[in-house]
């Protein structure tokens, strides 16, 4: 079976995808009342050696069964409601503990044993509340509401349960799109992070999987950093796409510590960071003291960034100016990391300057992005929200170029941070550089 979290998905469920959107669309069209014209919904479908399936996530317009779909691992009647917070979690537990999920091997495990040992959920209630309570709130919020309900371990579980043989998995966004959210139609997204990954983790054991393919490998990419300035303070390169800037939770080599390793595993430390598919320019520091200065001068907005983006466009209002503003503000989604989320209420301020420079016959545009602030995804997410550019950036996995319908499946993000300009930490000279993507 191919990764889940792998995209894009095998050519045999995007050609099932494609089988069930076109179902939903002739759906749509007799049920004008659907909430799918409303909200959208995220559907799956499993390719397995016998036959293929196809899932919808929760309840599809009040109801958790559908011709043509599988049923779900446990079918509420009505949700558990309690006369008080603590009767409703109590509730809550005993509906987690009907939800048994099966794996490969045969073992069974409900949702509390699957998230026995996984760190909490925290909502953004909680995030931004003063309440003394919070520690306790945050231990009972594990599983995370509408575990098991999500398309993935509902298509899993009808396939083990039947003895079928599973070979590639998908899951793909049907209808309109969310306020906060950046869900688009027909395109696919990877199994949520938060509710998803916990239980395929236990789901998957047993089934015969193929490794994970990396674009490409990291020690090849290490070598491709071209390196623009080094003195004994800092480093500037340009780091290419699918390098990590700093090491993350694996062993994965990383533009820090490859340079770290070069220098004899000297102090090397990125001072801001770059996407690990964003390809550009990336200031390192190379002593404690020079990072803190740094990290001064981008917390008071003392650096002056533009990045180089080419976006799909068919989608961007006419009327739209060539110049401006987007505002945005950002939190991360605590049920699927890292995707942000547009929240109004919660979020972080987030504006970047863009200026649109050339609109091409492919239906793509050349754009220049300032990002006045340096929220995560920021860019990414203000090119793809309907309120921002409504023109997700070409190959962007995570918000929206993984397009059922175009060419673009296994293209790179065409992100590049393309100039920089900074007071040197020592003398205060006016550092700038600039190279272009040449997208």
């Amino acid at each position: 079976m191919t990764s889940p979290f792998v995209l894009p998905p095998h050519p045999l469920a995007q050609n099932a995808a494609k089988e069930v959107i076109a179902k939903m669309h002739a759906y749509m069209d007799m049920h004008p009342e659907s909430e799918l014209h409303r909200v959208g919904k995220m559907f799956g479908v499993l390719v397995c050696q016998e036959t293929c399936l196809a899932a919808f996530s929760a309840q599809l317009d009040g109801s958790y069964e559908h011709e043509g779909f599988v049923p779900p691992v446990y079918a509420m009647e009505t949700p558990p409601i309690g006369k008080s917070k603590q009767e409703s979690q109590r509730l809550q537990k005993l509906l987690f503990a009907q939800y048994n999920l099966i794996n490969g091997k045969g073992e069974s495990k409900n949702l509390l044993d699957i998230f026995a040992g996984e760190k909490p959920i925290v909502p953004a209630e909680i995030w931004f509340s003063n309440s003394k309570s919070n520690a306790q709130k945050i231990r009972d919020i594990i599983p995370p509401s509408g575990a098991g309900e999500c398309c993935a371990p509902k298509l899993l579980q009808y396939a083990l349960m039947q003895g079928l043989h599973p070979v590639a998995l998908a899951e793909f966004w049907v209808g309109a799109s969310p306020k906060t959210e950046i869900r688009k139609e027909g395109t696919f997204y990877a199994p949520c992070s938060g509710r998803c990954r916990p239980i395929l983790k236990h789901m998957l054991q047993g089934i015969e999987m193929d490794q994970e393919p990396q674009l490409q490998h990291a020690q090849k990419l290490c070598t491709d950093i071209h390196l623009l300035y080094e003195d004994d303070y800092i480093i500037v390169i340009d780091k290419p796409s699918g390098l990590l800037s700093v090491p993350g939770k694996t062993d994965e080599l990383s533009a820090s510590s490859y340079l770290s390793k070069q220098r004899q595993n000297a102090y090397v430390q990125a001072v801001h960071r770059l996407d690990q598919d964003t390809s550009g320019l990336l200031v390192l520091a190379k002593t404690p003291e020079t990072y803190k200065i740094l990290q001064s001068y981008f917390q008071r907005r003392d650096v002056f960034k533009r990045y180089e983006a080419v976006c799909v466009s068919s989608e961007t209002p006419s009327d739209r100016p060539k110049e401006g503003l987007i505002s945005l503000p950002l939190l991360p989604n605590p049920y699927d990391r890292p995707r942000q989320m547009v929240n109004p209420t919660h979020g972080k301020t987030a504006v970047t300057r863009y200026k649109i420079c050339e609109k091409r016959p492919d239906g793509t545009i050349r754009v220049d992005l300032f990002p006045l602030t340096g929220r995560t995804h920021q860019l990414r997410v203000h090119a793809a929200h309907p309120e921002g550019l409504n023109a997700p950036i070409v190959g962007d996995r995570l918000y929206g170029q993984n397009c059922i319908e175009n060419n673009r499946l296994n293209q790179r993000l065409l992100l590049h941070a393309a100039e920089i300009v900074f007071p040197h930490p020592d003398t205060q000279k006016t550092m700038h550089f600039c190279v272009s993507s040449g997208f």
